[in-house]
């Protein structure tokens, strides 16, 4: 990058400044449907991270079977721009939500996860408002203790108790497997397979997660779609993993050095309500493409503080900085817009239309 995008980003927009390139997002979905295919597996691509219509309607293009997404809300504004294939991987509860989901279900192909008997107790209200059946997934915990069931006995019970409700249909198991924990993963669906069938039941949809786990990509026997999410832009975490290059992160905030008040310090105008507080592990809060070496230490609301004893390169009060994320998803919640761009063109903004879809 030379200095004149950076200048024509600060000049047009103003920083901090969300900024997509648009050659490494298109590189980026073709890249993983590539492994999708290659591995045999269906590709259903979380929209959390991206959280736009254009770019999901994109991944669909380019081969996927459908989406993911984790809240109604989410789902309404993708379902709303004429996406027909949508799993909501999240447990779901109370009558509002119900009627949501049943408008869903009425003009789209849905199936949502459940982990729990009250979850499912509630779901026939969604089937029955929508007119027609609901498909419904086991959630099964292989590893992360976040959400699903934790054992194939729990699976198959909860599998049998989907089945014999009104309006649901049981439709297979999702499972986010620790990246070191596919053999444990294979274990128990294989259990949990044998004991739905056993019932008479059967699992169409066997559902793996997750960017981190690329290199696990099609190593469960009998999986047949994944869930990459933040491989659309990628991020400073994925890199660590080893699932993205610097090279694949499309996304950068583009933010401006407002002081430098020691040598060894310095301040940004992004701050945790740009780039949020989830370190993802790291240290340090992003990488300065131009300043490696130099550390994002910490916070304010509006201020970013560079910690620069390490660094052998030094900003100046003024310059425009490229920063990569720890975390891309949350970062882009933060934004109204992000700056789509190509090479040292600026082509656009495309908005961010389902942030702040939390329920």
């Amino acid at each position: 990058m030379t200095t004149t995008l950076a200048a024509k980003i600060a000049r047009e927009y103003g920083t901090p400044c969300a900024v997509i390139d648009m050659d490494k997002v298109e590189r980026n979905i073709a890249r993983i449907q590539k492994a999708c295919d290659d591995a045999g597996v269906a590709n259903r691509p979380h929209i959390k991270t991206h959280k736009n219509p254009t770019i999901a309607k994109m991944q669909v293009a380019a081969g996927a079977k459908g989406i993911t997404c984790q809240k109604i809300g989410e789902a309404e504004i993708m379902a709303n721009a004429g996406i027909d294939d949508i799993l909501i991987s999240y447990n779901l509860l109370g009558e509002e939500k119900m009627a949501r989901l049943g408008a869903l279900n009425a003009k789209a192909n849905m199936t949502v996860a459940a982990d729990n008997s009250t979850v499912v107790a509630g779901l026939p209200k969604a089937a029955a408002a929508s007119g027609r059946p609901l498909s419904v997934v086991v959630e099964c915990d292989t590893g992360r203790k976040r959400a699903g069931v934790e054992t194939p006995a729990e699976a198959i019970a909860l599998a049998r108790e989907i089945a014999a409700s009104k309006g649901l249909e049981f439709a297979g198991f999702m499972l986010y497997p620790t990246e070191t924990g596919w053999a444990d993963a294979q274990k128990f669906y294989d259990e949990a397979l044998a004991g739905v069938r056993a019932h008479g039941l059967d699992a169409k949809i066997v559902s793996t997660g997750g960017t981190p786990n690329l290199k696990n990509i099609g190593k469960l026997k009998g999986g047949t779609e994944h869930r990459f999410g933040t491989y659309i832009y990628n991020d400073r975490m994925q890199v660590a993993a080893g699932s993205a290059t610097w090279d694949d992160c499309a996304l950068h905030i583009y933010s401006t050095v407002v002081s430098r008040a020691a040598p060894e310090r310095g301040i940004l105008d992004a701050g945790s309500k740009t780039l949020t507080t989830d370190t993802g592990g790291l240290d340090g809060h992003g990488l300065i493409l131009e300043h490696p070496e130099a550390k994002i230490a910490k916070f304010a609301e509006e201020h970013g503080f560079l910690d620069l004893s390490r660094s052998n390169t030094r900003p100046n009060v003024g310059d425009v900085v490229r920063i990569v994320p720890n975390h891309v998803c949350v970062v882009v919640n933060m934004m109204d817009e992000v700056v789509m761009v190509r090479g040292e063109e600026i082509i656009g903004t495309l908005p961010v239309a389902a942030r702040g879809k939390l329920r």
